[in-house]
């Protein structure tokens, strides 16, 4: 099993888009080489890269990032075995029907979700609650507003990135259920980088900034 540390600076780069020793040290309050010297071993055993950040002034600062190969840490809810499932019901059944057993399942899963989001009063209230469910699904997301008041909900991983590999719809059908649960309109966008798997559903409301969650 992984050391306690070793987890932790694998959950803070996994909502990052990379971070130095000295920002990793001063979130986990621990000793420079301390972080340092799990971070090199990370990078040995493949589940992290480098590269150079720029810097106001002085020399580009060496930041760490998950590679792809870190995917494996943060398992979802069965996608190989729904991936084969889905593909046996097309041989079976033809290939109308992958898509009318995913639009079942999203719209199922919106109706489980929707009573734990009925006493918020406001759609960020709606949003914060919807992105501590999705992260006990295994998306790891955030809720946070942007400097121009944007709303957004951000998930740091993608659970079921190869079943929507095979099935396009997929991505489409979770965007419109999470626009149900919010009753209002959500943009998806998605930013790929080494292992940095980042969607961001912007939320078509204007709020003050405010913390993150």
């Amino acid at each position: 099993m992984l050391h306690s540390p070793v987890l932790e600076i694998i959950q803070h780069l996994k909502k990052s888009t990379g971070l130095s020793v000295n920002e990793l040290g001063s979130s986990m309050k621990m000793s420079y080489m301390g972080v340092k010297q799990h971070c090199v071993d990370l990078e040995k055993a493949g589940f992290l890269d480098t590269w150079r950040r720029p810097k106001g002034a002085g020399r580009p600062e060496k930041v760490y990032r998950l590679t792809p190969k870190a995917d494996a840490l943060f398992t979802g809810p069965g996608p190989a075995l729904t991936l084969d499932l889905l593909q046996t019901a097309e041989r079976v059944y033809g290939e109308t029907a992958p898509p009318k057993l995913l639009f079942t399942y999203f719209q199922t899963k919106a109706e489980a979700i929707a009573p734990k989001l009925s006493k918020a009063t406001t759609v960020e209230e709606r949003a914060r609650l919807l992105a501590k469910i999705r992260s006990a699904d295994g998306c790891v997301s955030t809720c946070e507003v942007d400097a121009n008041g944007h709303l957004l909900l951000i998930d740091h991983h993608r659970p079921l990135k190869d079943l929507a590999a095979r099935y396009a719809i997929v991505d489409e059908l979770e965007c419109e259920m999470i626009e149900r649960l919010l009753g209002c309109d959500v943009r998806r966008l998605v930013e790929e980088v080494s292992g940095l798997v980042r969607v961001t559903f912007q939320i078509k409301t204007t709020i003050a900034p405010t913390r993150l969650e």
